[in-house]
């Protein structure tokens, strides 16, 4: 009798561990998900935004959080977020074999540094060219380490032969390069600018993200592809400017960031805009989100706790937190 009860308590103790193994369903981690969009103090400062997360095969899971978040479909300025998309043209164009001269440009490690701004009647050539740009001079200083800066992603347009090119030009070329998106995919630009002028909607960037993940687009191979260190306080021989805090070391890649930090890292890759845009996928490739909002105030704060694109990288890796695990985060 007496072994029958530890075999039955052997038994209840092994069934009750497999049920603690099991890996939460997909609507507790909508929930969880949500949860922490609505009340982690990690996602604060982030609010009203619009959440998605999915996989290759489609959207899994959606919410909103705050008066005025926009919606899936709201068209909103994608900032820096388009240094993913135009990454990812170049690698479909190179059928994934870049050249040492794309490495250079889309890890943003050439000398071409001088970008401020374009406007929204000039050509790819013209807002180069600019004397608001330095008239597209290169920097010796800072060629071969990284600084983040839209120059690299203009001087490679001109070299792939966009120089010509105003917003809707420039939007055909990218969006034809990318024809897997499908004809009505609704990527397009504001700015003659590669590495920032770029406008869509959460659902846009979605369905760009689902491709990569589902090995649809080239860029899929070159995710995490020869990054740098992208700290200057860390990695001064590698690095020379950078938006990313000082106490934090991530990575950049081809035209996308590598959130490696050792103590606050996930290993996602993300391309977060300097309006709040946000954009990720997860280290194993297995899922992407979609923080959307376009917050102007605060993006060329001196304080990073008041910078848009950082707001929502901190609430980013709080939703994956929460998605991974089932469990809200606080």
């Amino acid at each position: 009798m007496r072994g029958m009860e530890i075999w039955l308590g052997a038994m209840a103790f092994g069934l009750a561990a497999m049920v603690a193994a099991q890996p939460p369903t997909q609507a507790e981690r909508a929930a969880a998900t949500q949860a922490t969009a609505e009340r982690a103090e990690a996602c604060r400062a982030a609010r009203p935004f619009y959440w998605e997360i999915g996989d290759g095969g489609g959207l899994l899971a959606s919410g909103a959080v705050g008066a005025g978040a926009p919606g899936r479909q709201t068209r909103l300025a994608l900032a820096s977020a388009s240094k993913w998309i135009y990454a990812a043209y170049v690698a479909q164009r190179r059928q994934g074999r870049l050249s040492e001269s794309d490495i250079r440009l889309l890890s943003f490690r050439s000398a071409y540094t001088g970008l401020r701004g374009c406007g929204a009647w000039q050509t790819v050539a013209s807002c180069m060219n600019s004397r608001i740009n330095d008239y597209g001079r290169p920097d010796a200083a800072g060629d071969g380490r990284f600084f983040y800066n839209g120059g690299h992603m203009q001087r490679h347009a001109l070299e792939m032969g966009l120089g010509e090119d105003g917003n809707e030009a420039l939007a055909v070329e990218v969006r034809n390069g990318l024809s897997v998106m499908g004809a009505d995919w609704g990527f397009g630009y504001a700015q003659p600018q590669p590495a920032g002028g770029g406008v869509g909607s959460a659902g846009d960037y979605a369905r760009f993200l689902q491709a990569i993940i589902a090995g649809r687009l080239a860029i899929h191979a070159l995710l995490g592809a020869h990054a740098v260190c992208a700290n200057p306080r860390a990695c001064p021989r590698q690095a020379l400017q950078s938006p990313i805090p000082e106490n934090e070391v991530w990575h950049y890649s081809i035209g996308h960031w590598v959130e490696d930090d050792p103590g606050s890292g996930d290993g996602a890759f993300s391309s977060p805009g300097a309006f709040g845009f946000y954009p990720w996928i997860s280290r194993d490739k297995a899922h992407y989100g979609v923080l959307a909002r376009e917050a102007h105030a605060g993006w060329l704060s001196r304080s990073a706790t008041d910078k848009p694109y950082l707001q929502s990288a901190v609430c980013g890796r709080a939703l994956r937190q929460a998605w991974s695990s089932g469990q809200a985060v606080r």
